[in-house]
């Protein structure tokens, strides 16, 4: 360790550099977000509810039905349907939480008519994905109705590799403009990074992060050579911290390297496995305690709000386990960022600005049940004993980096995912 170099006295330091006002108003976000889940989970019940009782679905099963009796085109109606009439229901709910609740705290400055068009892009996106997802789901049903829910769980995990990639060259394009980095020493040292530790640089990109938010950031997604590194033009706007950009970049980079996608795949397809075997059992209970009336069984597209509402509940019961694996994903980030790049302050110093929306210091109760990343404080902690026991060659002092003496007035850095 090198000589007068505490680590626990830096990360108070680094903490530090938050106002106490700053610090509570994180801590009220963050809290409020908790609420937020379970408020997002019984909407999401109450409005399936709805549809059921509604007997929509069931209408319009039976018209296809009637007209042309084909399984594959009651299925595509049925969900385009469901999920147009879910998403208009839910529209209240998600504009408050999604664009008033962080308005309100200054997470955005976008007006409500941006944030509601592209909301309607994102309804539209996920109803194509849903056609996809419920057409081959009820396909199995139908054909393995003993065995489907193995079956289905082998297809999450293919589902969940496919839409990656088509999110990554397809979907966030519609969303935001990408083009190649401009020549300087942002996109060369990305580019050198990306060389040492075999990440694609031929596509480093900038996109036009600024029209949602003031925090810069950037990933690099992809798998199996598919990729590319993508950096937000605040990037470019600010005088940007080279070493900030190496501790965030660092960090996606080991989601990149560590497989981190594809091993997400297999997690979720082993946890849908538990999930569909529980649909298959508790599907007709949950049918006659939800009056879906005139659903004929689990292969009935009628039912689908039926099997949204047992996978809400499942999920909501299921998010300490997703984000403990959650959790464990960013740790292992960010050792990856710090042990190749070497800039343990870089990434605590961007750390410390995601405290804006991610309290500190919670309970270890509330970091288990809530956080999907660990707490700022263990992770700015990890970078401290990084450096104590890895001091660079020149450092000629190993303190801790001076901290302003008010809230940082640069634009906030988003958690390195």
């Amino acid at each position: 360790m090198a000589q007068g170099f505490d680590p626990t006295a830096a990360t108070n330091a680094y903490l530090a550099t938050l106002s106490p006002e700053a610090h509570a108003k994180a801590t009220a976000y963050t809290q409020g977000g908790h609420w937020v889940l379970l408020g997002a989970a019984i909407v999401s019940v109450l409005v399936s509810w709805i549809v059921i009782r509604t007997g929509v679905l069931v209408k319009v099963r039976g018209g296809v039905e009637a007209k042309r009796p084909h399984p594959w085109l009651a299925v595509f109606a049925v969900v385009a349907v469901d999920s147009i009439l879910e998403g208009l229901l839910s529209i209240p709910w998600d504009a408050y939480a999604h664009w008033w609740r962080e308005k309100s705290y200054g997470m955005t400055s976008r007006a409500f008519g941006g944030w509601l068009s592209e909301h309607f892009l994102s309804m539209a996106v996920g109803t194509v994905q849903a056609l996809i997802v419920f057409a081959l789901f009820y396909w199995v049903v139908r054909r393995l109705p003993k065995t489907w829910w193995i079956w289905s769980a082998a297809g999450v995990i293919v589902v969940i590799l496919g839409f990656f990639i088509l999110n990554l060259f397809f979907v966030e394009p519609l969303f935001n403009t990408y083009k190649p980095a401009p020549p300087g020493q942002v996109r060369d040292t990305v580019v050198a990074m990306a060389k040492q530790v075999g990440v694609p640089s031929d596509k480093v990109l900038i996109y036009d992060g600024s029209k949602q938010s003031n925090r810069y950031t950037a990933n690099a997604g992809g798998f199996l050579g598919l990729g590319r590194i993508a950096m937000s033009d605040v990037m470019f706007k600010k005088d940007a911290d080279l070493a900030e950009v190496k501790g965030v970049v660092g960090h996606e980079m080991g989601h990149y390297v560590h497989g981190h996608v594809p091993l997400t795949a297999v997690v979720f397809g082993l946890m849908a496995l538990i999930g569909f075997f529980l649909v298959d059992r508790l599907f007709p209970l949950a049918a006659r305690l939800l009056g879906a009336h005139g659903v004929t069984g689990l292969a009935d597209p009628a039912g689908l709000p039926v099997v949204s509402v047992i996978f809400t509940v499942l999920s909501l019961l299921a998010t300490p386990l997703t984000n403990t694996y959650s959790r464990w994903q960013e740790a292992d980030a960010d050792h990856f960022s710090v042990v190749h790049f070497n800039e343990p302050d870089g990434l605590a110093k961007a750390l410390v600005k995601t405290i804006e929306y991610r309290a500190d210091s919670p309970s270890g109760i509330e970091e288990f049940i809530f956080y999907d990343h660990p707490s700022v404080r263990a992770r700015v902690q990890a970078m401290m004993d990084w450096k104590a026991a890895h001091p660079k060659p020149d450092a000629v002092s190993d303190g801790p980096a001076p901290a302003p003496a008010a809230a940082p007035t640069v634009a906030p850095t988003e958690a390195p995912r």
